[in-house]
């Protein structure tokens, strides 16, 4: 990188500006350092102070675009703004940037420059502006300023920031490693590698992993490649490197290079025999058992001190796969009572009589990872190997390897292993849910792989977002669910289109006074805050359905709010003597202010032919315990149930998905459609969809521990609480986020209308803010009126 930038964690207003914009760059290495008191950028044998002067020094060394006669002009509002002490004043502010935002991506031109990094970091750095912000009255603000924040880049500052404040270091001096990337990298040079086994399929683990390598090796201008770990033929198999390729386009994870260990197996078999010839491995027959008490208790082989000549012989044996032969394994002769364990001359070579998926019967010995990983990683080129920190005990192995043999050097970057809790990542532990029946296979929404966290509904870039922020750690832990989910949701709610569903056996007939005698359509957005998303038809009649939850919180008189409609007073409604609401009369009142109600209520046409049958999924987790240990037997810690079923009628939009879309059924969450069924005993279809989680902690607890509930359970030994059940007062779809990255002011799920104005034509039934053009409203003769948007 080009320069050092220097600053303190604990500066205030931290100047968000100058770190994130060396970040996004790559331009400047940065080191927080409690001692400094203002920015200090070295920059090509130069110092640079001061905020404003480093952010132009770091663009303008990043090539990023500019405009100078623009520029200035909110350099000045960015030092001004955040001075300002009146409320009124800053909206005014606020509401002027919306404005200009309004039809532009970016501040200057059509690319992020210093002007937008200078001032979204003084709004950043405002508390005061940020919960402005979070009013949601500046959307376009709102959307540019959103943009930045979550930036990787971005992400990432944020996991150095926080990391640098918690730091214990006696000299309260962090290098942020993270941001500062890997040890001794020439960009154009680097090349790092994915090297997953062929033995399964890949895990929410693993995705950390290659994601950190297609990072790296980007952010490098490097290559990263993809190299199966084929050298145990008694697990893996040609089906489960198809599975990976397949996992890893989930990731839209595309390798510069695909190799496989076994493509150097000669190479391997001549540099091992290169290793018994300078008398730096041996052949030992020590069974099993016995040889792993000696490396616990430091005792040398009775083989360790064998001529080089005895010990060739015995390869010899062992590659022909001889009786003899198969007793033998080749040890490194490292130590025999070193403190590391891992140097107690570990094997390198073992023998196996059983076909290789690629190599047939050709051998009958096969390297070990711990030889073959760091021999193949200096033969392909490989400049820095990322590996998880419960490897670090055998680094000091992995590079005594590649010396031994004169190989040249890799460097290792250690990061820390994925755990969550209830999370099962054993390979073998999944591979018993499977054979036993308890999950439909290895793409099953409650399986951790990345084939069922993708059908759940996380996406790509939450995925990458949580692992940046997960910054240069070392501490193992098992994380909570709820921080990658709540990252999911600010991914989707943006883009998600929304449609509505009642429950089929909760569903309510209401009928309408005032409403139109003929059923009538019109076209509304399909997200109101993202007129992009598309349109979608809603019918009006005179009979509508709603959900029992809401029939019963009515009260007489009444005045509640139907969603997309307008307002509507409570006439009366029939109760059975079981206290179930059966029908409903509400007299529509549309002159009624929607900000006076607290009841929004979602609805559907009635009768409507094309309301579409759905299954609406959820999921617990498949194990009772937060974390197994060792000597946990898995079958002791199964949840009974762990699938939820509600049926329900969906508003006729939904036939439009597509298998994989993700949408949000409005007031009970964000879902994605897994697929089009038949009926059970029945004609036509039923789509499904599959809940996704949204950060929400209520909603992401262990249902297993519920005494009582709603849903109905795939199977009929037990009954618990449905995720979509919901305190008093709470809207499904909301979310508290328990984790993650440090808080932004992304879009909240649902915002106050706008007010009409006095001046709105008023024509019928419906009032709507205008969201298109003149010529984008369907003009004719109409008994509707304009549907104004109600909800933001």
């Amino acid at each position: 990188m080009a320069g050092l930038l220097t600053v303190s964690p604990k500066a205030s207003p931290f100047p968000y500006a100058t770190v994130a914009i060396a970040a996004y760059t790559q331009q400047a290495e940065i080191v927080f350092d409690d001692s400094v008191s203002s920015p200090s950028l070295d920059l090509k044998g130069s110092t640079i102070t001061g905020d404003e002067e480093i952010v132009l020094a770091i663009s303008k060394a990043g090539g990023l675009a500019d405009e100078a006669t623009k520029t200035p002009a909110y350099f000045a509002l960015a030092k001004s703004l955040p001075k300002v002490a009146s409320i009124p004043e800053i909206i005014t502010a606020l509401d002027s940037l919306d404005d200009y935002l309004a039809f532009r991506t970016f501040l200057v031109g059509h690319d992020i420059t210093a002007a937008d990094w200078v001032l979204w970091g003084a709004l950043k750095g405002s508390i005061k502006i940020i919960g402005l912000l979070k009013n949601n009255k500046h959307p376009h603000l709102n959307r540019w300023f959103t943009y930045i924040d979550t930036l990787e880049s971005t992400q990432s500052v944020y996991a150095l920031i926080a990391s640098a404040k918690a730091s214990k270091a006696r000299n309260n001096r962090t290098a942020a490693s993270f941001a500062l990337g890997l040890q001794g990298a020439k960009e154009g040079e680097v090349v790092t590698r994915f090297p997953p086994e062929p033995s399964g399929y890949l895990h929410i683990g693993h995705a950390k992993a290659v994601l950190l390598n297609q990072y790296f090796a980007k952010m490098y201008k490097g290559k990263m490649l993809i190299r199966f770990d084929d050298t145990n033929p008694s697990k893996e198999k040609t089906e489960f490197e198809e599975s990976i390729l397949e996992d890893l386009a989930l990731l839209d994870v595309q390798g510069d290079g695909l190799s496989h260990t076994s493509d150097y197996f000669d190479q391997l078999y001549d540099l091992c025999i290169k290793m018994i010839e300078l008398g730096k491995a041996y052949a030992d027959d020590t069974v099993q058992e016995q040889m792993r008490k000696e490396r616990m208790d430091g005792i040398a082989s009775q083989r360790r001190d064998a001529s080089v000549e005895e010990n060739l012989k015995h390869f010899a044996e062992m590659k022909a796969g001889t009786e003899d032969g198969l007793r033998w394994c080749i040890r490194a002769k490292l130590s025999v009572d070193d403190p590391n364990k891992a140097l107690r001359d570990p094997v390198i070579y073992r023998c196996n009589v059983l076909p290789h998926h690629r190599t047939g019967d050709k051998w009958k010995i096969y390297p070990t990872y711990d030889f073959a990983c760091p021999v193949v990683d200096s033969l392909e080129g490989v400049t820095h190997a990322l590996r998880t920190n419960e490897y670090r005990d055998r680094n000091p192995q992995y590079n005594w390897m590649i010396e031994a043999l004169g190989l040249r050097p890799v460097k290792i970057w250690d990061f820390s292993r994925l755990n969550f809790i209830y999370t099962l990542l054993s390979k073998r532990k999944l591979h018993w849910f499977v054979n036993e029946g308890l999950v439909k296979g290895w793409d099953d929404p409650r399986f951790p792989t990345v084939r069922g966290i993708r059908r759940r509904g996380l996406t790509v870039e939450a995925l990458r977002q949580f692992m940046l922020a997960q910054g240069p750690s070392q501490a193992i832990v098992s994380l909570e669910w709820d921080s990658i989910w709540a990252i999911n949701k600010k991914v989707i709610d943006p883009v998600a289109p929304r449609f509505w569903a009642v429950l089929q056996d909760k569903k309510v007939l209401v009928t309408l006074k005032g409403a139109p005698s003929t059923p009538e359509v019109k076209m509304l957005p399909k997200h109101k805050k993202n007129p992009d998303i598309g349109e979608k038809k809603t019918t009006y009649t005179p009979q509508i359905l709603i959900e029992q939850e809401d029939a019963l919180s009515f009260d007489d008189n009444e005045e509640i709010t139907l969603m997309d409609w307008g307002n509507a007073i409570v006439q009366s409604k029939t109760i059975t003597p079981s206290g179930e609401v059966t029908a409903i009369e509400l007299t529509l009142n549309l002159q009624g202010d929607f900000r006076k109600t607290s009841k929004k209520i979602h609805w559907l046409p009635y009768p409507s032919p094309s309301l579409i049958p759905v299954t609406l999924l959820d999921y617990d987790y498949l194990i009772t315990k937060k974390k197994l240990e060792e000597e946990d037997d898995v079958k002791d810690f199964v949840t009974p149930v762990t699938e939820f079923k509600e049926e329900a009628l969906a508003d006729p939009n939904v036939v439009d998905l597509k298998k994989g879309d993700i949408m949000q059924f409005e007031r009970k969450g964000y879902f994605i459609l897994d697929g089009v069924y038949p009926n059970t005993g029945g004609e036509g279809t039923r789509m499904e969809f599959i809940r996704i989680p949204d950060g929400k902690a209520a909603n992401l607890a262990s249902k297993s521990v519920a005494a009582s509930g709603v849903a109905t359970p795939a199977s009929d030994t037990t009954t618990t609480p449905s995720a979509g059940s919901k305190k008093k007062g709470a809207k499904s779809g909301e979310a508290t986020v328990g984790g993650g990255p440090p808080p932004s002011s992304s879009l909240q799920n649902e915002v106050q209308g706008v007010p009409v104005s006095p001046s709105a034509e008023r024509t019928g039934m419906y009032e709507v803010k205008k969201i298109y053009s003149d010529d984008a409203i369907q003009k004719g003769e109409t008994k509707m009126y304009d549907v104004r948007n109600i909800y933001g």
